[in-house]
């Protein structure tokens, strides 16, 4: 136990609450209180199903704070979650529990100095046995663009630019050399199931892969994938496995049916036995494996350790109502595997969650539109709705009618932090000051002083990459006549970076002060752009110095720029609109779900296997579960589409989402929706194409 920890429970009044956890109810209680006082032959890894809204942070939370109570070191837990905010999230409220607990003031609950993503854990860890394993502690690490840029570069280089055929662009590479790495898969199997198109290139992009590696080995960079696949690789390692295994008594995993293979055998590499392990998560809700996520790491959790773990099981909702979840817990009830789980709550209603048949896209938006205007004039604000769809594309109809309508919104996805150009230049002058290695981070700031284009850039980066000691070699390059006193600005700028006297974040402010000028020539919106610099500057500020702010940022950046996305300035109120994938961990009292319909849930290009299908089925789940009093899925009959190769311009008819059963209906308040207009301005459906339609939606789980 730490010095810090000894004080904390020896400060502690003797008169604490008697029971401090009696506002959990007993599921929760039982995953708060597992394994604790119990001898170490008796411990078992613990597993946490924790269906949607049953309060699995506040579990969490709770669980760090009863071990801390118990008389664990703080220091010695690991807790893991997929964002930095929702580490914050969880230290704050143990900490809170903790002050409640044990009536402690403001400021004395022990911080958590291991609570954070994977990624960024994982790049402490690396920065920490860098020596051990042959990294130069001083690396750098590439965003997703950066990689992109650095996998083209290499493509070039190798002559895959110059291919008679279609050879993948550097994202398509990227994307796979991911796959590859974060599945474990062998790259064959990689293309075969998800890049089909791409299998003829495999021994190029061998090739390409291995020269990629070498580019980052070379230039002392790594990119996200590398962070874990070296984190998995010591812990593979059985000495320096059991070392850092050894760093932490208990490991927590949030969002465990997120995770990809690389994550969990980092997790059995630490700990083969499970001791001190605890994961929560909820297989209804993988629905990440674009990502490289499987589903089979929280299936299998059980079985994976020396010791059988042992299961919790939230069901108790607090979020939706009772005939939402009955709706709910029939869609995933017909999963083919899964953690069996029934959610119930005590927020009756006789509300039935609202399947609604519309004649096509354009009605379905004009209908979302009169519900939404109807619900916000029962008091219901519009920021309590939101619209969910399948992909990204298919709210265009409905943005239309929004904006005839005057309706404000937002739809998640706007430009990110890291993609804006102002964004990575500022970043890129304090990446190549820290690793002059880095090419990527070097040709992009070299290119922003006026008079240097690409071939000088890579002039000076060939001579600094041969220089011992890159200040000299920037110093005496002989920069083209035109770049004048612009090219000595750089200079001084980098001369200045390099000092070893220089105290952070005083780098922040040489690189912003020097970047500005060059913003407003560049940009006829700098105005806006400068906010952006600015808030980079105030982030900069927090962090104890250039190396941890450079990986934190890359890690866990802002979601996006102050240009391009957020609420609409001038309206106090506005609708969600969402990706269900960009949804999850959401929650609203109305729920829109769009085109509820086979070929966008489950989408047309996921139903090549089982897999796939089970996943698509999740996701319908995991968008029903973020509505707390009103579910409408909406079910468009036909379907316009364009541009057809062979077929030209026509429709399409469309029949119900296979995961809605005859069966299911009973839970669900059937309705169909026409116009007076559109009921006199088309004709009644052919009978043949009535047949069709029902036919398909009787054979549709075939």
């Amino acid at each position: 136990m730490s010095d810090m920890t000894a004080a904390f429970h020896a400060d502690a009044p003797a008169d604490a609450v008697d029971d401090p956890f009696a506002s959990l109810n007993p599921a929760q209680r039982a995953a708060v209180e597992h394994d604790i006082g119990a001898a170490p032959a008796d411990v078992r890894p613990l597993l946490v199903i924790a269906g949607a809204g049953s309060g699995k942070t506040n579990t969490l939370a709770h669980r760090v704070a009863r071990l801390i109570m118990s008389g664990a070191d703080p220091q010695r837990i690991l807790l893991l979650t997929f964002s930095r905010r929702a580490a914050n999230e969880m230290t704050q409220r143990a900490g809170n529990v903790l002050q409640r607990i044990m009536g402690l003031r403001g400021g004395q609950a022990p911080a958590l100095p291991w609570a954070g993503t994977f990624h960024s854990i994982g790049a402490r860890l690396l920065r920490e046995y860098a020596g051990r394993i042959g990294l130069d502690e001083s690396f750098t690490i590439h965003d997703r663009g950066d990689s992109e840029d650095l996998m083209g570069m290499v493509r070039h280089e190798i002559g895959l630019t110059q291919t008679q055929k279609r050879f993948p662009l550097k994202g398509t590479c990227l994307a796979i050399y991911s796959r590859a790495v974060n599945s474990r898969d062998p790259l064959a199997l990689v293309l075969q199931s998800t890049f089909p198109w791409c299998s003829e290139w495999e021994a190029e992009l061998k090739t390409l892969f291995g020269a990629y590696v070498d580019a980052k080995q070379e230039q002392n960079v790594l990119d996200y994938d590398d962070l874990l696949l070296f984190w998995a690789e010591m812990a593979a390692d059985p000495e320096l496995g059991a070392h850092i295994g050894s760093l932490f008594d208990h490991v927590l995993v949030d969002e465990y049916q997120d995770t990809n293979r690389l994550q969990a055998a980092i997790l059995m590499g630490m700990k083969p036995g499970g001791e001190g392990v605890m994961v929560v998560g909820d297989d209804a809700q993988s629905i990440y494996s674009f990502r490289g996520a499987t589903v089979r790491n929280i299936l299998d959790f059980p079985k994976q350790f020396a010791r059988e773990a042992h299961i919790v099981t939230l069901e108790r909702n607090y979020r939706s109502t009772q005939p939402i979840l009955d709706a709910s817990n029939a869609v995933i009830g017909a999963a083919l595997e899964r953690h069996a789980k029934t959610l119930w709550t005590d927020k009756v209603s006789t509300v039935l969650p609202q399947l609604v048949l519309i004649p096509d896209e354009a009605e379905q938006a004009r209908w979302v539109c009169n519900r939404i205007l109807e619900h916000r004039e029962t008091g219901m604000a519009l920021k309590a709705q939101a619209v969910l769809f399948r992909a990204a594309s298919h709210s265009a109809a409905l943005e239309l009618e929004l904006m005839r309508r005057n309706i404000p919104f937002v739809k998640f996805g706007g430009l990110k932090f890291l993609e804006a150009s102002h964004i990575k230049d500022v970043l890129a002058v304090l990446r190549f000051a820290q690793n002059p290695s880095g090419r990527v981070a070097g040709f992009r700031v070299l290119q922003l002083v006026p008079g240097i284009g690409a071939a000088t850039a890579t002039r000076l980066l060939d001579a600094v990459a041969e220089a011992a000691e890159p200040l000299r070699a920037v110093e005496q390059f002989a920069a083209p006549a035109r770049s004048g006193g612009d090219w000595q600005q750089f200079v001084d700028l980098f001369r200045a970076l390099r000092s070893p006297g220089l105290r952070w974040p005083a780098d922040i402010a040489l690189a912003t002060n020097w970047y500005l000028p060059h913003l407003e020539r560049l940009h006829d919106d700098a105005q806006v752009r400068a906010a952006d610099v600015e808030q980079l500057a105030r982030l900069a500020s927090g962090h104890g110095s250039r190396e941890t702010f450079l990986a934190e940022i890359t890690l866990d950046p802002p979601e996006a720029t102050s240009d391009r996305a957020g609420p609409p300035l001038l309206d106090e109120d506005y609708l969600i609109l969402s990706t269900i994938h960009s949804s999850k961990g959401q929650e609203w009292k109305s729920v829109h779900v769009l085109n509820v319909v086979d070929g966008c849930i489950p989408s047309d290009m996921s139903t090549g296997n089982s897999d796939d299908i089970e996943e698509e089925r999740r996701l319908l789940y995991v968008a029903m579960t973020r509505a707390r009093e009103h579910l409408h899925l909406v079910v468009p009959n036909r379907f316009f589409i364009k541009q057809q190769a062979q077929m030209g311009d026509r429709h399409v008819y469309a029949a119900r989402s296979r995961f809605i059963s005859p069966a299911m209906l009973k839970h669900f308040e059937e309705s169909v929706w026409m116009t007076a207009d559109t009921a006199q301005s088309r004709k009644p459906m052919p009978d043949s194409v009535r047949m069709l339609v029902r036919e398909r939606a009787r054979n549709a789980w075939k």
